[in-house]
C-alpha cells in the first residue's frame, strides 16, 4: 500500500476515519511502526488495522505471525464468558533486599504498578472451560516482562494450592523473562517452592496443562513451566534457560536454525504441540475431555 490512492493523499484518510495508512517503505524498527489505528507485522511487514488485529488476538490474518497479546485478553479467548473469579489480587512484590541497580527497586516497581494497574506479573483464578471448572494463570509480560519474584511465586504456589483442595485441573500460560533479579534469591527460591506445590497436585492425579509463549525463558522455564502433563506452544515462541545469543558466547559455537523456537523443541520431543493461539481454548478443552471423562 503506498501513501497515495489515483493522486489524492493520504490526508482524507486521516480526517474522514481518524488515522493515516504509512507506507510500507516505513523505515522505524516493526514494533515503533505505528500510526493511528495502524500496526505494521513484525513478520510480513503489512500494515494492519488494530481492531482487525484485537478480534484475531493479535494474529496477523496474513501471514500468521502471534504479535504479543495482553493478559485479560489472552484468558478470555480461553475460558467460558463471564466465568473467571480473580483471586488473590492484592498480593504485591516488596523490597527486601532494598535493590538498586540503574535505579532503585522501589522506584521501577511503583513505576510498574502505576502503568500496568496490576499489583503483580501473575493473575490467576477460577473459571471453566467448556463447562469444566479449572485453575487458570497468565503471566503479564508487561509487568517488569512477567520476571517471577515472591509475589508472583505465591500466586502460582497458590494457584496449585487451590488446584488440590478444589479437585481442579491447572492451566498456566506462560510469558516469562525468568527470575527477577531485583529479588535474588527470594526469587530464584521460587522456582522450588512453586514445583514442590505442582508435585502434590501431580500426587492427587490432578492434570496440568502448561502453555509456552513467546517467551518463556530463565527460572520460570527450568521449573513448572516445563513440568506440565501436557505443553502446549504457541508458533515460533520462544523457549529455553538461557537466550541463544547467552548460548553461543558461553559455548563458543553457532547454534542450529531455529535453536529454542516452538518448532525445533517438537522435533526434538521437548514439547507435545504447537497451537495457533485461536484454536487454544478448543484444544485445552479437547485435552481435558481425553484426561478427565
Amino acid at each position: 500500500m503506498t501513501d497515495q490512492t489515483d493522486g489524492v493523499g493520504v490526508e482524507w484518510f486521516h480526517r474522514e476515519h481518524g488515522g493515516q495508512v504509512p507506507s510500507n517503505e516505513d523505515s522505524r524498527p516493526p514494533s515503533q511502526a505505528v500510526t493511528g489505528m495502524w500496526t505494521k507485522c513484525q513478520e510480513c511487514a503489512e500494515f494492519l488495522r488494530n481492531e482487525d488485529l484485537d478480534q484475531n488476538l493479535q494474529v496477523c490474518p496474513l501471514c500468521g505471525f502471534h504479535h504479543k497479546v495482553a493478559a485479560h485478553q489472552r484468558l478470555e479467548a480461553i475460558i467460558d464468558t463471564g466465568s473467571f473469579e480473580e483471586l488473590d489480587t492484592l498480593i504485591t512484590s516488596a523490597d527486601p533486599l532494598e535493590f538498586t541497580d540503574t535505579e532503585p527497586y522501589a522506584a521501577r516497581l511503583a513505576r510498574t504498578l502505576a502503568k500496568t494497574r496490576e499489583n503483580s506479573a501473575f493473575i490467576y483464578g477460577r473459571a471453566t472451560i467448556h463447562g469444566r471448572p479449572v485453575m487458570i494463570g497468565t503471566f503479564n509480560f508487561a509487568f517488569m516482562g512477567g520476571s517471577m519474584g515472591s509475589a508472583v511465586g505465591e500466586k502460582i504456589t497458590l494457584l496449585f494450592e487451590h488446584a488440590l483442595a478444589e479437585g481442579r485441573p491447572s492451566i498456566v500460560i506462560n510469558a516469562s523473562g525468568g527470575a527477577r533479579m531485583q529479588e535474588g534469591v527470594l526469587s530464584l527460591m521460587q522456582m522450588a517452592r512453586t514445583t514442590a506445590a505442582l508435585a502434590r497436585v501431580r500426587d492427587a492425579g490432578l492434570p496440568y496443562i502448561s502453555v509456552l509463549t513467546n517467551p518463556t525463558t530463565g527460572g520460570v522455564a527450568a521449573s513448572f513451566a516445563m513440568l506440565g502433563d501436557m505443553h502446549l506452544a504457541e508458533p515460533r515462541a520462544l523457549i529455553g534457560f538461557a537466550g541463544p545469543r547467552v548460548i553461543e558466547q558461553t559455548i563458543r559455537e553457532i547454534l542450529p536454525e531455529g535453536f529454542q523456537t516452538s518448532e525445533f523443541l517438537i522435533d526434538h520431543g521437548m514439547i507435545d504441540q504447537i497451537v495457533d493461539r485461536r484454536h487454544l481454548r478448543e484444544r485445552i478443552a479437547s485435552i481435558l475431555a481425553l484426561l478427565l471423562d
